[in-house]
């Protein structure tokens, strides 16, 4: 018997992961996500290859769109899985246009250890993401294992758990599907660490407010934004949105979240965000939230020395309280480049920019440098390695363990046994 393996989408792409492996009969689908460049109204959009006859249960990595957005589409009687936090926010995500996921979600969580589906055990292993709850996934078969990396990196404040999985399965695996989103690219690569000491810098130089434009799903962001606002006297200042995140995902955890033990964390409650919550049938919670101490107007924002969450959909809220950039101010992007478009004068960005304020980029990648991957591979030392989520995999400057290129998806369906992989480096195989 032996361990068979198709990527339907994904080794010629960024996001829009999809990989299937089979052992006796059995199918794991590792992550469905909907491809980066898909329009928002775009249905019909799981790979052609996928079969969606038989029975499959689905393991979704971590909660970002490019990885679970596509379980729309999945045939009803088909099982999914992820994380218990990463369910969580994947409901909440949902929700912010207006939908719902109305299937059920079995969880693990990070203490779960191993768990069997049919001939797999499957290991969910905690990692370093931007994303909230994000796990490598450690399967293994009928004497054959496989670790999917999903996305991780090695500079967030979460590092450590990478190098405990490289403790744990050095010399244990023999395909490792691993990502490669920054191979090839000039994305910023420092530490959450390092990236909180410049947000210091540029609070402690800035005499105005300090807005930053970050995701409000990357908590590593907001906890480096809470000790800069600490270490230079300042308040954080998110919005309901942000603070309901850091409420559902809190529960169980150290997170921090809005209360008295966070004396320097507020939550602005704007218009925008209660319309936002009455429209998810939760007007009660955005009015609870508003007579919560933490919380204040856009009136008392003016009077307090704050880094404050901004994101361009909020501008005209902050307009119309007349609260606008100066020459004092500073405005960061916090987010990547790509989503930044300078041109657009509608933006946070061109408004800021507009009025003499300092604006600039002050971010760090979600994914691990290329450096880092090459270490990561190196130190897990498979006899495989199958390249996903990446586009810069064949650069010859790359230091990996034999690579095999699984490329043609949209033209033949082709597993391969992993007993059958070519041992060559590089090796192309038909199959995805």
């Amino acid at each position: 018997m032996s361990l068979s393996l198709t990527v339907h989408r994904g080794t010629q792409q960024i996001g829009g992961s999809c990989i299937e492996i089979e052992a006796e009969g059995e199918r794991l689908i590792l992550d469905a996500g909907r491809p980066l460049e898909a329009p928002r109204d775009a249905t019909d959009l799981l790979p052609d290859t996928l079969n969606r006859e038989r029975p499959a249960t689905v393991l979704i990595s971590h909660p970002h769109m490019d990885h679970w957005g596509l379980i729309g589409e999945l045939p009803p009687h088909w099982k999914i899985m992820t994380g218990e936090k990463s369910a969580e926010l994947m409901r909440l995500t949902e929700g912010l246009f207006g939908g719902a996921i109305d299937r059920e979600i079995k969880c693990w969580n990070s203490r779960s250890g191993p768990f069997d589906i049919g001939p797999f055990r499957i290991t969910p292993f905690l990692t370093d993401h931007s994303a909230f709850d994000a796990y490598m996934l450690f399967i293994e078969a009928v004497g054959s294992s496989l670790l999917y990396t999903g996305d991780f990196r090695t500079h967030g404040r979460k590092a450590s758990l990478v190098e405990g999985t490289i403790e744990r399965l050095t010399g244990k695996v023999d395909l490792l599907l691993m990502e490669g989103t920054n191979l090839g690219s000039d994305k910023p690569v420092i530490t959450e660490r390092e990236l909180e000491d410049r947000f210091v810098d540029l609070a402690r130089t800035t005499k105005g407010q300090v807005y930053v434009q970050w995701s409000a799903q990357n908590i590593d962001r907001t906890v480096t934004l809470y000790r800069a606002a600490i270490r230079s006297a300042r308040k954080l200042v998110i919005d309901a949105y942000a603070a309901d995140v850091l409420n559902r995902v809190a529960e169980g955890t150290r997170i921090m979240r809005p209360g008295a033990r966070f004396d320097r964390l507020r939550v602005l409650i704007l218009p925008s965000g209660k319309r936002l919550f009455h429209r998810g049938g939760r007007s009660d919670a955005i009015d609870a939230m508003a007579r919560q101490p933490e919380a204040i107007s856009r009136r008392l924002l003016k009077k307090i020395p704050s880094i404050v969450m901004l994101r361009d959909s909020m501008l005209r809220d902050f307009e119309n309280a007349g609260i606008s950039f100066t020459s004092d101010d500073a405005y960061a992007f916090s987010n990547w480049r790509g989503y930044l478009d300078p041109d657009d004068e509608n933006t946070a960005w061109a408004k800021a920019d507009a009025a003499g304020a300092n604006t600039l980029h002050l971010h760090t990648s979600g994914h691990a440098s290329a450096s880092e991957l090459c270490r990561f591979a190196e130190a897990i030392a498979p006899k495989w390695l199958v390249p996903v989520h990446g586009i810069k995999w064949d650069d010859p400057e790359i230091n990996l363990p034999p690579v095999q290129r699984l490329q043609g998806w949209r033209d033949v369906d082709l597993r391969w046994g992993l007993k059958n992989l070519a041992r060559d480096c590089r090796a192309v195989l038909t199959g995805a």
